[in-house]
């Protein structure tokens, strides 16, 4: 396989660098999650320069956390990640665990996540199985164009079996894998030419026949709730203080959906009403 440009090598992305602490790749994986990397690095190098510890994200108002998520997408990361900041000062010395079984106890941190910081952040032969991981999988070990809509214990199970037995080799395994399916094995237009396993991939050697399993459909967003929301955790950020729920409705044409995405914001912890009518990001003085 020819060399991966070098702005896309795994050794460009800064929580993949020998030295990254295990907070930064904590801090990583969680906004890696469900958001793409061009995306997420500039932001992740910006949170780990306020926050370069846990200790000092845990010693920030929330909402502190929520306004310097940006447009990373799904701010209750932000929440959880604030969160589990304060757990790990006060229950783990403020220092990220290397267990999985532990780090499953953090808000916000699942199966994916736990796996990811393990092998990443401290060498750990654990599994990890994102979107390409599963796709490079489905061709090339089952043999068809991609794999089921839902994550199974089957693929789960295939991807443990694959995993080299010691420690050592198992973080590159993992990122080789999730890097041959980001740059070469794509979901529309896979480099086959240029695989390194074009000769043992099934789904190549099967002739490459089009995915027939169940229907993949992708998210809408214009319109949606989670657009109106987004628009209004934005203007939050960027307000020196908290704001009228008037100047929050106002950057949606329908106040139906603007009050449900209010009160959901405000559910969610998101969003703080404070007693003088105003609103703001979650303990954030007012101005």
């Amino acid at each position: 396989m020819g060399a991966a440009p070098a702005a896309t090598r795994p050794t460009a992305l800064p929580w993949r660098r020998p030295g990254c602490s295990p907070w930064g790749v904590l801090v990583s994986e969680v906004m890696l999650q469900q958001t793409p990397v061009a995306r997420v690095q500039p932001v992740w190098e910006r949170w780990m320069a306020a926050w370069p510890a846990p200790g000092d994200l845990a010693a920030a108002p929330p909402g502190e956390a929520v306004r310097a998520w940006e447009r990373l997408g799904y701010p209750r990361r932000a929440l959880r990640l604030h969160a589990a900041a304060v757990v790990l000062r006060e229950q783990h010395g403020g220092e990220v665990p290397a267990e999985e079984e532990v780090l499953r106890t953090l808000p916000g941190v699942g199966d994916y996540t736990a796996a990811a910081v393990a092998a990443f952040a401290f060498g750990r032969r654990a599994t990890v199985v994102d979107t390409n991981v599963r796709r490079v999988q489905a061709r090339a070990v089952t043999g068809t164009a991609l794999p089921s809509p839902a994550l199974t214990r089957a693929e789960v199970a295939l991807a443990t079996s694959l995993l080299p037995e010691d420690d050592a080799g198992t973080a590159t395994w993992n990122v080789a894998v999730m890097e041959l399916g980001a740059l070469v094995c794509t979901a529309r237009s896979p480099r086959c030419g240029g695989c390194p396993l074009a000769d043992v991939c099934r789904w190549r050697l099967a002739g490459s026949p089009p995915y027939d399993g169940p229907p993949r459909r992708g998210q809408a967003w214009e319109g949606t709730d989670r657009q109106c929301r987004g628009r209004m955790l934005q203007l939050l950020r960027e307000a020196h203080g908290p704001v009228g729920a008037e100047e929050l409705h106002a950057v949606w044409t329908d106040r139906a959906q603007s009050d449900r995405c209010l009160d959901g914001l405000v559910a969610d912890g998101l969003v703080e009403p404070l007693e003088d009518g105003r609103l703001g990001l979650p303990g954030r003085r007012p101005a």
